[in-house]
């Protein structure tokens, strides 16, 4: 495997004045980490309080008809401009460490025309190809509807992820973040408007049962649109607001050698390719899970109820577990530009530092959820969507994954950030395979229904886990410390869910309302578990300190005298 960054080629030697010191570069990956991961958990939240009563709108089948159309959106997105933010963050982050402004400001230039030819393409492909997805990949003929509605949203993110990637590399999440939070408040107000007006429109107009649901999942598509265009323009805002840092900035570059848009154009398209590959078939098992999930239940003359399960799956059980794994995609996003700029200068104890840090945050934050998404599951779901036993046991079975994926994820960051980009894709290739394997036994051998879509779906994970894990091993010089990062939070994290347990049966054998027998065991659980982790010593005072409000949140441990 080729160890070099496609960048060599046009790299220059690093300006000695003007560095940053790599403790201060450093400093800065978990602050922005944290930003970022705030918004996405605030995002989460809007996006899970949104599809409450969506989901009453068009109901379970429609559920399937907008996760169908999503599923195939995803996909065309990913191949198309996905990587975007990724790649430009990475190119543009290089530069800066050099001082190379001017060449940073060459990069969004270049990556804006990309946008333009890539986002054309791939709304077009959507808008043309919407019936033959439906009908034919999917065997959901209704989610064309939606699917079609999604079209020009690929063309308004391809320019999203151009900016969010430009400000990522200058190392502030906070546009991003902002963007990300105003993206979903008018996600959610469109999306339940539309998705009301045009069901509605088609009960007015006396059309079938499924029609009327597809009516209704294509207004909650058209939200996801107007909420990715709002979010453009406050990215694009943010030019005007900092146009003064700008014009500093380009004069204060460093007069490093000039890059034509040629060469620019060939590193992005090298930059941008394997994150395509790596992340197209990362996320490849959803589609196909959708598109074997249905043909298999065809095949077995058991397609009745294939939109209603997975329009369940989707959007209930899949909705809960990606909300602790948007914290391991945020530290993700925020930690390829400060791996590679720690890459760049030749830092290997920065870049251990980086890599530390993140999967210790990623575990503390994903094997408490694990376990309390299992213990809680039948009051939240039923909270939030009514009693539906199936969703229950969904989570059930497959609430570990949340472990699998946030690690998965987190991994696949590192690699793509300390220049080994092929990796990811090989291992993504490899887990597919074996995904695709287990889906199908399970599928049409134990004949598992949606139960094997999860269990394949975790599989997938927890192979890009291994892999990943054994390349780093072998590649960097990173060794990775068991105890504190996976053992103490494990053990944490079960106690908390015995506690948990033990309250929500006491509540709910009083006969406690059900808002009360999920909201008071969540409160003990965070408490319990913060408790533990400063106990056990499985996040240190210093570690404390780099969490939001990581001064005062110390303070207050100590008068508790919670710190070993």
């Amino acid at each position: 495997m080729d160890r070099k960054n496609p960048e060599t080629a046009v790299r220059q030697e690093r300006p000695a004045a003007g560095t940053v010191s790599a403790k201060r570069k450093g400093s800065g990956f978990m602050v922005q980490g944290a930003i970022y991961a705030a918004s996405g958990i605030i995002s989460s939240f809007i996006g899970l309080l949104y599809r409450l009563p969506l989901t009453r709108i068009i109901g379970d089948e429609g559920n399937g008809y907008y996760s169908a159309a999503f599923n195939i959106y995803t996909i065309i997105l990913l191949l198309s401009s996905y990587s975007l933010p990724l790649a430009v963050s990475k190119m543009v982050s290089a530069r800066i460490a050099k001082g190379g402004y001017r060449n940073a400001r060459r990069i969004l230039t270049a990556s804006l025309v990309y946008a333009t030819v890539v986002g054309g393409i791939g709304c077009t492909v959507i808008w043309t190809c919407a019936d033959w997805f439906a009908n034919h990949f999917l065997h959901i003929p209704m989610a064309a509807l939606p699917m079609r509605a999604l079209a020009p949203t690929v063309w308004i993110v391809s320019y999203l992820g151009v900016l969010r990637g430009y400000w990522q590399g200058h190392s502030t999440m906070v546009p991003t973040a902002l963007s990300q939070v105003v993206e979903q408040i008018v996600n959610a107000v469109v999306s339940v408007s539309a998705a009301w007006i045009l069901l509605n429109h088609a009960v007015r107009m006396e059309l079938d049962g499924s029609t009327q649901r597809a009516f209704g999942a294509m207004g909650g598509t058209i939200g996801t649109g107007a909420g990715a265009f709002a979010a453009l323009i406050v990215v694009a805002s943010v030019f005007w607001f900092a146009r003064k840092q700008e014009r500093e900035n380009l004069a204060a570059d460093a007069d490093t050698a000039p890059e034509t848009f040629r060469q620019i154009t060939q590193i992005l398209f090298l930059t941008a390719v394997p994150v395509i590959m790596s992340t197209a078939i990362y996320n490849m098992g959803s589609i196909l899970d959708n598109a074997l999930f249905g043909q298999c239940m065809y095949a077995l003359g058991q397609q009745d109820h294939t939109a209603a399960d997975y329009g369940i799956y989707a959007a209930k059980y899949k909705l809960l577990i990606n909300v602790p794994v948007m914290v391991a995609n945020s530290l993700g996003t925020s930690l390829v530009p400060a791996l590679s700029r720690a890459n760049a200068a030749g830092d290997q104890e920065e870049v251990n530092s980086g890599i530390s840090g993140a999967i210790r945050f990623t575990m503390i934050v994903a094997i408490p959820s694990a376990i309390g998404l299992a213990v809680m599951a039948g009051p939240v779901l039923t909270l939030l969507f009514g009693r539906t036993e199936r969703a229950v046991q969904m989570m059930t079975i497959g609430s570990f994954g949340v472990v699998f994926y946030s690690l998965s994820t987190v991994s696949n960051a590192i690699l793509q950030g300390t220049s080994h980009m092929r990796l990811p894709v090989q291992h993504a290739l490899i887990s597919l395979v074996i995904h695709i394997a287990v889906l199908l036994s399970l599928l049409l051998g134990a004949r598992a229904g949606i139960f094997g879509v999860v269990i394949a779906d975790m599989c997938f994970a927890l192979c890009m886990c291994l892999l990943n894990a054994h390349s780093m091993r072998k590649l960097l010089t990173y060794h990775q410390e068991i105890r504190r990062t996976f053992i103490l939070p494990l053990i944490c994290a079960l106690i908390m869910g015995a506690v948990t347990f033990a309250l929500r049966t006491v509540l709910e054998h009083a006969g406690v309302h059900l808002l009360f027998v999920t909201v008071l065991p969540i409160a003990a659980a965070v408490l319990t578990y913060a408790f533990l982790l400063l106990r056990t010593g499985a996040i240190s005072e210093a570690e404390l300190k780099l969490f939001p409000k990581g001064t005062k949140l110390v303070r207050i441990a100590r008068k508790l005298h919670l710190f070993r």
